[in-house]
């Protein structure tokens, strides 16, 4: 089967999310510029979780550019990467109303965690499905970044319970990691 409808499901959901999260922010009680201050942590927060869907958007538009069709497990495997993207919406709400206390924080990067996981499982989807000389396995390479990720996850969960700050400081951390373009796919093709 064709790739065309998975990515443009994908977008579709994507944007849901994306505007789910921007429906929570509330208008300020005032008309003064101090009022904004209580919606500082919701708005920081919102930031991050759009970034984070940036990322995720941007790099599985390039992940299915060396995907000419897809199968069940892909299919799958895609589903998969949208569900814990789904939940996104939801764990920022709890961190940013919540943003000093362990638990939102820890279960932000349990979802941020499991993103990953899901995002790592339908690439290793679409490599199985290209087999051997895997266009995109040859682009991604060691993929430091995909790896050390998760790692940096876990340690904003366990820091979460010590220091939410440090935790919260981590995920930007990795967001500010993924900002940078990953150039690895288009460069592949390019050559």
């Amino acid at each position: 089967m064709g790739k065309s409808r998975v990515e443009a499901f994908s977008d579709g959901v994507i944007a849901i999310l994306i505007t789910i999260m921007v429906l929570d922010l509330k208008v300020p009680e005032g008309a003064q510029f101090q009022s904004l201050m209580p919606l500082l942590p919701p708005f920081l927060s919102y930031v991050l979780s759009f970034v984070y869907l940036g990322i995720y958007w941007n790099n599985h538009h390039h992940m299915l550019q060396a995907c000419e069709r897809v199968t069940g497990a892909v299919l799958w495997a895609n589903l998969h990467l949208l569900f814990w993207l789904s939940l996104i919406p939801v764990t920022t709400a709890w961190m940013s109303e919540n943003h000093g206390d362990a638990a939102p924080s820890a279960l932000y990067g349990a979802d941020l965690l499991m993103a990953a996981i899901a995002y790592f499982i339908l690439e290793q989807s679409i490599i199985a499905l290209q087999g051997p000389e895997s266009l995109l396995k040859r682009a991604i390479g060691r993929d430091w970044k995909g790896k050390s990720s998760p790692l940096l996850y876990l340690a904003g969960i366990v820091a979460a319970f010590r220091s939410p700050a440090v935790s919260q400081a981590i995920y930007v951390l990795v967001a500010l990691l993924w900002l940078v373009p990953d150039r690895r796919i288009e460069s592949v093709f390019s050559s």
